[in-house]
């Protein structure tokens, strides 16, 4: 510890200049770093960017961190993706990729190429080969050794590829196998013809072919059922509609007061239908029609106003002239 209390702001400005930082002085000293903050001017003291890549300089020239950069080289360098250095060394994947030079980083193709290497390299092969000479296929093989199936194609060799997908049967010839009497025998013990077919590679009907009618087991022909005729509509075409009420009495019901569509719905037809019955001079108008339908027409806005100077409210009005209220006060 620095007694003199003379010598110590010059060997803390000192030892700042070189590069050591506040941390450092202050426990080379044995002072607090706020007391070697204040010996140095504001004007030399570092930023926190510049602080930090000073740090980083003088953490590189200690011992263990030379040390560690070339263990990292070395395992990178041997073919070690970055994640098994790390996990090796113990330290994180960042402060392996900060501690090698950009130049001797690997692309990510470069680096993917060269795990399927290391990966395929620790397949047993010959293993590899006899599971695939056994019938299990690429993919399967991929499954199981965690790999990709094109991994496992460069393992197998050529002549041992099988071609994709099944492999085609060979169809016996229907004139060197198939023998008349052995499908009518064994057609008669009870195979089927979809049995016989498929096992000497022909097609039903060949099998049909050999079997007599008298022996055929084929389902009987269906009957084909002919639908019964539908009866004929009649005609409308020509035809008078009789109405149930007569011209007289559908004129007498207009006169009263009876809308064509309510005298309409009376004798089942259209109102239009009625009209036509109607005399041309007697036919109301829109607005007579609209009058004389509407619920009492007597009942205007004079009479509800004398009705409301009396005291009473619109459902007592119209419970007193047989409408609405909604009505009632339309009206007022």
């Amino acid at each position: 510890m620095v007694r003199d209390v003379k010598v110590l702001p010059a060997l803390i400005r000192s030892r700042y200049r070189e590069g050591a930082s506040l941390a450092v002085v202050a426990r080379e000293l044995g002072v607090s770093k706020s007391t070697v903050r204040r010996h140095v001017p504001a004007q030399e003291r570092r930023d926190a960017s510049a602080a930090a890549r000073q740090r980083h300089r003088s953490r590189a020239q200690t011992p263990y961190e030379q040390a560690l950069r070339a263990q990292v080289v070395r395992l990178y360098g041997s073919g070690m993706p970055q994640q098994r250095v790390a996990a090796t060394l113990g330290i994180s994947v960042e402060a392996v990729v900060a501690r090698l030079e950009p130049s001797r980083r690997r692309s990510r193709q470069e680096a993917a190429r060269l795990a399927v290497e290391q990966q395929g390299e620790l397949l047993p092969q010959e293993e590899v080969i006899a599971r695939y000479a056994q019938g299990a296929t690429m993919a399967e093989l991929g499954r199981l050794y965690g790999v990709h199936p094109t991994t496992i194609r460069r393992r197998i060799p050529d002549d041992l590829v099988r071609p994709r997908g099944p492999a085609p049967q060979p169809r016996p010839q229907a004139g060197q196998m198939l023998v008349d009497e052995e499908v009518r025998r064994r057609y008669e013990a009870g195979e089927s013809a979809y049995a016989l077919a498929r096992e000497f590679g022909v097609s039903t009907h060949t099998i049909r072919t050999r079997i007599p009618d008298a022996d055929w087991r084929g389902r009987p022909p269906e009957k084909v059922s002919v639908p019964s005729p539908r009866p004929a509509r009649p005609r409308k075409g020509g035809v008078r509609m009789v109405l149930v009420l007569s011209d007289e009495e559908i004129l007498a019901r207009y006169r009263a007061g009876q809308s064509a569509t309510a005298i309409g719905r009376a004798a089942g037809v259209d109102c239009r239908t009625i009209l036509r019955r109607i005399p041309e001079t007697e036919r109301r108008t829109h607005l007579q029609a609209q009058r004389l339908n509407r619920p009492a027409p007597d009942v205007g806005a004079d009479t509800i106003r004398a009705l409301r100077a009396r005291g009473l409210t619109w459902e007592e009005i119209g419970a007193e002239v047989g409408l609405s209220a909604k009505t009632v006060r339309a009206r007022a």
